[in-house]
Order: C-alpha cells, then sequence, then structure tokens
C-alpha cells in the first residue's frame, strides 16, 4: 500500500486519515494514511525521513504550510502565489523531483458555492488573517469572480505583502478587487467573512466588530469542531449564518487525492459521513 500521512502540530485532532480512507474505499486506491507529529524546527527532517520511507505524499497543516515551497523541486502555480503550500507529491528525482500545490483556496470556493450553495460572483468578501491559510484562499476567491476582497490583520504590513504578491500577478481590473487593512477599520456589511486567523485554534476573542456582518452574511471558520464554536455563536448572534470549516477540509483533500492518485473522488457522501462521525452518530 503506498503511503501518506498529513504533518503538524498539533496534530492528533485531524480527520485527513479518515477522509483519505473514505476517497480511498470510494475509488478502489490501495494507500495506507497516518498522521506526524512534527517538532518545532524539525518540518524538513520530518518529511525527508518519511519520504525514505517510501511515503509517496503528504498534506502539511499548521504550523508549517510556509514552510513547504523551499522544500519542494517544483510548485504550481497557486503556490507561488500563495507563498505557502499544503500539499506536497513526493515524486522521484527522475520525474522532476517533489511537487507542492495549494488546495486550500480551490476547496474553500467549492465548500462555499457548491456546499454552502452561496455564489461568489459579485459579493464583497472579508478574510480575516494573513498567514498560511489566508495566503492559499486569497487567489481562489479573487479567481471566483467576487467584488471585492478585503484582507484584515493584527499586523497590517502582513496582510499588505500578501496583497501585493497578489496584485502583481493578477492581470487589469482583478488586481483593484484586493485591499489590505488593519482589523480596526476593515469595513461593514460584508456578504462573506471567512475567519482564516489563529484566533480560534487559540481560543481567543473574534478579531473584529461585529459591524463587519450584516443579516444573512456567511460565516465561515477554517477551522471545525470545538475551536470554530465561538466564531460561529459570534456571527449567529449577530444575523449571520455561520459555516466551520469542515467541508473545506474535505474539499481541499479531494484536490490533493486527485493529485496524487489521478481520480477526483466524490465529496458530498464523505462530508455527510463526517459530519455524522464528528456528531456521534
Amino acid at each position: 500500500m503506498d503511503l501518506y500521512a498529513v504533518f503538524g502540530n498539533p496534530i492528533a485532532h485531524s480527520r485527513s486519515p479518515f477522509i483519505h480512507a473514505q476517497f480511498a474505499r470510494a475509488t478502489g486506491q490501495a494507500i495506507d494514511y497516518g498522521r506526524v507529529l512534527v517538532p518545532e524546527g524539525g518540518f524538513a527532517a520530518a518529511v525527508r525521513d518519511f519520504a525514505a520511507r517510501g511515503g509517496r505524499g503528504c498534506n502539511i497543516t499548521v504550523p508549517f504550510k510556509l514552510d513547504v515551497p523551499a522544500l519542494a523541486d517544483r510548485c504550481t502555480e497557486r503556490v507561488a502565489l500563495a507563498g505557502a503550500a499544503n500539499v506536497l507529491r513526493l515524486d522521484a528525482e527522475a520525474d522532476g523531483g517533489w511537487l507542492a500545490d495549494n488546495t486550500d483556496g480551490i476547496g474553500l470556493v467549492r465548500d462555499i458555492e457548491a456546499n454552502a450553495v452561496v455564489p461568489l460572483a459579485g459579493r464583497r468578501v472579508l478574510l480575516i488573517g494573513a498567514g498560511g491559510g489566508a495566503a492559499g484562499a486569497l487567489g481562489a476567491l479573487v479567481a471566483a469572480g467576487t467584488a471585492e476582497v478585503v484582507v484584515a490583520n493584527r499586523t497590517v504590513a502582513r496582510a499588505q505583502a500578501l496583497v501585493a504578491r497578489h496584485r502583481t500577478a493578477l492581470a487589469g481590473a482583478e488586481s483593484g478587487r484586493v485591499a489590505a487593512t488593519t482589523l480596526e477599520s476593515c469595513g461593514t456589511a460584508f456578504d462573506i467573512v471567512v475567519n482564516a486567523s489563529a484566533s480560534s485554534a487559540s481560543g481567543a476573542a473574534v478579531p473584529v466588530a461585529p459591524t463587519v456582518l450584516r443579516r444573512g452574511t456567511l460565516a465561515l471558520d477554517m477551522m471545525y469542531g470545538p475551536a470554530a464554536d465561538s466564531f460561529l455563536a459570534w456571527g449567529e448572534a449577530h444575523g449571520a449564518r455561520g459555516r466551520d470549516g469542515l467541508g473545506m477540509l474535505v474539499e481541499q483533500a479531494a484536490e490533493a487525492f486527485a493529485l496524487w492518485r489521478g481520480c477526483a473522488p466524490e465529496t458530498a457522501p464523505v462530508l455527510a459521513a463526517l459530519r455524522r462521525r464528528l456528531a456521534g452518530g
């Protein structure tokens, strides 16, 4: 069986092994997918050890997404734009070497449009945070035809750097649809608010004012489970429609699975099974 794994710290909570086992069963693929807890400063060594043991590919989660591109021999355009990656395909040197990709953005867009049934075209989006998750999401949100994407971050210089990189890569009118701002002055009444910051994971308060919402706003946290509860409760208390990151997790995993195995699994049954599993059903 081909070896795959998800790398991160913490990692025990990860649902990726369940998701990929479901994909493998549905598509008839023989894979063994596990978790790797990576010590601080040990990401590169952990991936190289995994590859030496026959690993064929891996997902990467916090806090290592920004470290992935430097480890790869090749990067997709999505990685070049984001400056971060969440997938490695550990190809042999004869095949061009390790390939890094970023499936976070397409996973987020597919979850919003297909699962939450909220079209992105013409909508105003607030993206909270400027780390690896936000970096992966920004390009895909712009490409989906949004009217505006505002990136708000505690350290505004980091948001500005992320936006500047996208403005350089995006052509024409698209570049004008992206802006960087502080958390305190990010605007009001967005159609969609995506929390890609570390606030949920750390148990901190929601870092923006409720005026970023309006009644019916989709308030989506990239986290899931108990970590997302406070953000979802905050959104719903102010008239928004709360959504966790479970659908995004499944959709980005499907894109990674297709990159590794050459076949695209169905996601709806896996998302439903995962929600039942988390609910204890």
